[in-house]
């Protein structure tokens, strides 16, 4: 009796983890041949806020090829403050208005996204093409948004030639003549 126990214990873990792997996919197998391509760091205030890596196969010039973007986090704050800053910046780079739907479903989407970070968490955003994008907190998948436009706006935050912080743009594009990161 204990052995036919044992045999179903371990099948009940075989069948828990085989469910849960796909969620706890890292964004690596997404990004065949990534490479880091730059990295920075962001501060607001002279406080560091965040270190961010872009990683991609190839150098990104445009928003023709996935890449992944990581912030790796130096303070806390809240899902709160990340999604109504993003949404901000998401408005500001927008060529027109946002509609008041659009902007509902993008909060919407990036409340499921985002988590309340602290020092040393690391959050990836995997953009792909066309198709959207994955958000991963300390590699586990979080959330998937199909969503193109959606994804397109949220990248040009750091991607944007108009993004808040050129420097940081630059470095994370490899353009930079520092690309270190400080």
């Amino acid at each position: 009796m204990a052995k036919r126990t044992s045999l179903i214990a371990v099948f009940s873990l075989i069948m828990l983890l085989a469910h849960l792997s796909p969620a706890m996919a890292q964004w690596q197998p997404a990004l065949p041949g990534a490479r880091q391509v730059g990295a920075g760091e962001f501060t607001w205030f002279g406080m560091r806020l965040y270190t961010a890596r872009l990683w991609s196969a190839n150098a990104v010039q445009g928003w023709e090829q996935p890449f992944a973007l990581e912030l790796i986090y130096h303070r806390a704050l809240s899902r709160d403050t990340l999604v109504k800053a993003s949404l901000e910046e998401m408005r500001r780079l927008a060529e027109t208005p946002l509609p008041a739907a659009t902007e509902q479903r993008w909060a919407q989407a990036m409340r499921a996204a985002f988590v309340d970070v602290q020092a040393g968490m690391r959050v990836t955003g995997l953009y792909l093409p066309g198709q959207g994008c994955r958000f991963y907190v300390d590699g586990v998948l979080r959330n998937e948004v199909a969503d193109a436009a959606f994804a397109r706006a949220f990248f040009a935050i750091w991607l944007d030639p108009r993004a808040r912080d050129p420097q940081l743009r630059q470095r994370l594009l490899g353009l930079g003549a520092d690309n270190s990161g400080g």
